[in-house]
């Protein structure tokens, strides 16, 4: 595992730990028992297989 050699400044840190950002899901639209559905990409097959339910 790398190991810093030198103390990270608490300024160089914060600076560092704003830079991360989180991402909305990207949704795409699906055909669920005749109605259309926005749903997020990576659970489109649980949607389909019925192992989740649509809100509303």
């Amino acid at each position: 595992m790398a190991v810093p050699k030198r103390k990270m400044s608490r300024s160089n840190t914060r600076h560092r730990r704003a830079q991360w950002k989180a991402l909305t899901p990207q949704l795409v639209p699906i055909m669920i028992d005749g109605s259309t559905h926005l749903v997020p990409r990576r659970l489109v097959r649980a949607y389909q297989r019925g192992l989740l339910r649509p809100e509303g």
